[in-house]
């Protein structure tokens, strides 16, 4: 009876929420529905724990979405409740905090999070942390509530932001949580609690690790807290410490060998999870490290932040203890790559280790290569291999040099080891050295003519192994190949080789365990950098013999049986690889005059092909075939026109596609290739492509991603049809300047919203570029009324020092742009705007060339303007 009494409420709950997404059931009316189940089931411990949880989730579900639009208008609804609803429902939640039921407290505290999203940023719950603390300072609060509280204030400091809580908040939750932490709390549950809300806690801190006092005793708890008895709090312990390393490096030097102590010890003694973390923690200072050296700018005469060099004091003692962990193998490890264990987690620690102190490592690392790489245990082998491979990245290449060279030869004869993980890792280590050793037009390679034939002969072998070896050889094969990009324009020492090549990469892409180890992927993977990589004169015969191939390679997948849902994945992963494969081709064979008639010749069946591919609606398949349509378009130039209008129903299919955005920014790129190839002859589409581009950008459905390629389009379309573009001039200005504004009022301190920011400025910048040389020729009078918001959103721009250079690149051409285009009438505006000399100035120092030349021209543009 319970399990049909839990899933009747599932039924119950699911129909309301399906209502509130469709939007046939508003979200008030929607929960007033709800509060009552919800009160029923979440109060009475007497009601199935099942229920009780499926209620909290539908709750959470109400308020709280992964898609940012969708998340935007459930806050809206939220807020516009009645205050007295939202009161009944916060105070069940808090008191469910209390039941006897884990699950039921446990959902609690999710939603109370949630709404703490929405309300503590607007100072709508004020009460909220000083509920919860009462929870722990009451003397009769039993211990599971004690437990959920801690839990609640957690999931609340990891969903508001730090300046959402003021200083003497943030003192009372961290006493709280500090106080949960103690051993002398009696209950493993609560300290667990305490230690993970710590960690959420720990960006609200910054005001307690200033004062040393507050740090020392912060540090002490998470310390003894990392030598609790239960193994999961030692692992929640050290998991603050990586936090810690990572937000307050610069005040970690008084504690530095106590946690070297700390963590030295659980590495090579603790649990697995245990030990992970605290191998962590050192991944984590290299990281800091690492970042700070390259922060560091003398030619500009920035300082970087403060670098304690802990890495570098510690390495005599680190470098040992990260090497023994290279020998704890899994006997059946995994080859996925979402295996992670302490011997993985060494290795990548050892190679940050080599990215922070370069030179330093190589004797600390070699003479445990060189006395375990012959033994005859193979955990010893392999270790050696890995450590080799680990630290080819950071030291400088005359030190690399000699040892590399020297353990050439012995790694390519290891690629024939009995064990199958040592050949693994040595076809890693290979593949590395092809990476980072591999230069010719730098002018260093530890590849010559004289050992070429080997290396691939070796590599072509390999690839008949077991799938993880074969995997890790396409990597290897892939930067052998990227190494001779650019190693001159005359000939390559790889050409002799490209049809054998090519041979293996196919028969492996045809492998009935191809799906292993994500071999077939990495298949075609690394023979799409092959074509890319390869000389183009003495290519072109070999690559266009392999478009056929390709072609009849994808016809066949129409024809695959499909009958389940894997059948049909299958399908669109091979797929979406030779669309892949097919882009590829048609960009290097249309990249010289000689070779794009090739394309040409073939281009009506491969557009028939990607149409086919269409129809067999998979969106993965669908963003691949969108790219390689692009790179058609392209290559055909006018002659695309005759495909567009079988192709244009995908276009719009593609650009109303909101559930799966990618595909949607994806199809907006692609239509940009087409104007750009199509010039005017895109007119006839152009109403149905601006009212999908302009509903897309009015809608709060849509990711924001997409957003600023939109703007981009705009540009690509006005260059396309110049004067025609009048009929959307208005209604495309009115929403770059909305856009402009949002950006003016977007949080500085977030740094993926200011990420965003750049992006969007970028693309209106763009758009108006686009639009303004679309009328150069006729109609420049058009853009007179814009000129002056422009030229305020550069100025808006010019003051804001987190800019990137792309988008401060974008905001120079657009003010060129209306010099050039629109031309004396602007000429009382650039005298207004005194901002512009030293905008440009500013510009003009960068080390950035392109920034400079375009600011160079710009600048021309002007001076032109106002001399005349």
């Amino acid at each position: 009876m319970k399990r049909f009494h839990a899933f009747s409420i599932a039924v119950f709950f699911d129909k309301i929420f399906s209502s509130i997404t469709r939007g046939t059931l508003g979200l008030t009316l929607a929960l007033t529905l709800l509060l009552n189940p919800l009160n029923f089931h979440l109060a009475n411990n007497d009601k199935p724990s099942e229920s009780r949880r499926l209620a909290g989730i539908l709750l959470k579900n109400s308020l709280d979405a992964k898609d940012s639009g969708r998340k935007e208008l459930l806050v809206k609804q939220w807020c516009a409740i009645d205050l007295a609803l939202k009161s009944q429902i916060k105070e069940l939640l808090l008191r469910t905090l209390g039941s006897s039921v884990n699950e039921a407290r446990h959902t609690s505290a999710q939603v109370v999070a949630k709404v703490a999203s929405i309300e503590v940023p607007q100072k709508q719950w004020p009460e909220l942390v000083g509920s919860l603390l009462s929870n722990m300072t009451q003397q009769e609060s039993p211990a599971h509530l004690k437990q959920s509280t801690l839990e609640t204030l957690g999931y609340v400091c990891e969903e508001i932001s730090h300046h959402d809580l003021v200083q003497d908040e943030v003192n009372s939750v961290l006493t709280a949580v500090v106080q949960g932490m103690n051993q002398a709390e009696n209950n493993a549950e609560v300290r667990l609690a305490a230690t993970k809300a710590l960690l959420n806690a720990l960006d609200f801190s910054q005001t307690n690790f200033e004062n040393e006092m507050e740090r020392t005793y912060i540090m002490k708890m998470v310390c003894e807290t990392a030598c609790a008895k239960e193994a999961v709090i030692r692992q929640a312990a050290f998991e603050c410490l990586v936090s810690i390393a990572s937000t307050y490096y610069e005040v970690l030097e008084q504690y530095m060998q106590t946690l070297f102590e700390l963590t030295a010890k659980a590495v090579k003694g603790d649990e697995e999870s245990v030990a992970l973390q605290a191998v962590e923690f050192w991944s984590t200072i290299c990281d800091e490290e690492i970042d700070r050296q390259e922060y560091d700018s003398p030619d500009t005469g920035d300082s970087s932040p403060p670098h304690s060099g802990f890495i570098e004091k510690a390495l005599p003692h680190l470098v040992p203890m990260l090497l023994e962990t290279l020998e704890k193998q899994e006997e059946d490890q995994d080859h996925e790559d979402d295996v992670w264990n302490i011997s993985m987690a060494g290795g990548t620690c050892l190679g940050l280790v080599a990215r922070t102190v370069g030179d330093g490592i190589v004797p600390l690392v070699m003479p445990f290569v060189e006395i375990n790489i012959r033994k005859p245990n193979w955990r010893s082998r392999e270790a050696a291999t890995y450590a080799f491979g680990s630290i080819l990245e950071g030291p400088t290449i005359d030190k690399l040099a000699p040892m590399v060279a020297a353990g050439l030869e012995f790694l390519l004869t290891a690629t024939k080891d009995e064990n199958n993980h040592v050949r693994d890792t040595t076809a890693w280590t290979l593949s590395r050295i092809f990476e980072f050793l591999h230069t010719p037009d730098s002018g260093f390679s530890v590849i010559s003519p004289q050992n070429l034939p080997r290396i691939v002969g070796v590599l072509l072998e390999s690839m008949k192994d077991v799938p993880n070896v074969a995997e890790k050889v396409c990597g290897a094969i892939y930067n052998l190949a990227q190494g001779y990009e650019d190693a001159g324009a005359s000939s390559s020492l790889l050409s002799p080789y490209l049809t054998e090549i090519i041979q293996h990469l196919l028969a492996a892409a045809e492998r009935t365990d191809g799906a292993e180890s994500k071999l077939r992927s990495a298949s075609y993977e690394t023979l799409n950098e092959v074509v890319r990589c390869s000389n183009l004169i003495e290519a072109s015969g070999i690559i266009g013999q392999l478009l056929p191939v390709i072609m009849v390679k994808l016809g066949q997948t129409m024809d695959l049986q499909v009958v389940s849902t894997e059948d049909r994945e299958k399908q669109a992963e091979l797929q979406a690889s030779l669309c892949g494969v097919l882009q590829v081709i048609i960009q290097k064979l249309s990249s010289k005059d000689e070779t794009k008639l090739i394309i040409m010749q073939n281009a009506d069946q491969i557009m028939m092909l990607f149409l086919r591919v269409f129809g067999c609606h998979s969106s993965s398949v669908h963003e691949e075939a969108m790219l390689a349509i692009g790179a058609l378009a392209y290559a055909t130039g006018a002659e695309f026109a005759k495909y567009m209008p079988e192709l244009f129903k995908y276009l719009q299919t593609g650009l109303q596609n909101f559930e799966e955005y990618q595909v949607c920014s994806i199809t907006v790129g692609v239509v940009g290739d087409i104007c750009r190839a199509l010039d005017d002859k895109i007119l006839p589409f152009c109403d149905q492509i601006m009212s999908l581009l302009i509903q897309n950008l009015q809608s709060e459905a849509l990711h924001r991603s997409v957003k600023p390629p939109i703007f981009s389009c705009f540009g690509d379309i006005a260059l396309a049809i110049g004067g025609q573009f009048e009929r959307y001039v208005a209604t495309a200005l009115q929403i770059m300047q909305g856009a402009a504004q949002v950006c003016a009022q977007m949080d500085t301190l977030d740094e993926e919203l200011m990420d965003y920011g750049n992006q969007l400025r970028r693309s209106i910048f763009e758009a108006y570029s686009g639009i303004l040389q679309g009328f150069k020729d006729s109609k420049a009078e058009l853009m007179v009324p814009y000129a002056q918001h422009l030229l305020q959103f550069v100025e808006l721009v010019s003051k804001d020092s987190l800019r990137d250079e792309s988008m401060t690149k974008a905001a120079v051409a657009a003010m060129g742009d209306l010099a050039d285009v629109v031309g004396d009438k602007t000429k009382p505006l650039f005298s207004n705007f005194t901002f512009c000399g030293e905008f440009l100035s500013e510009c003009l120092d960068s080390e950035d060339e392109d920034l400079k030349e375009t600011a160079r021209w710009t600048q021309g543009m002007i001076a032109r303007l106002m001399v005349a």
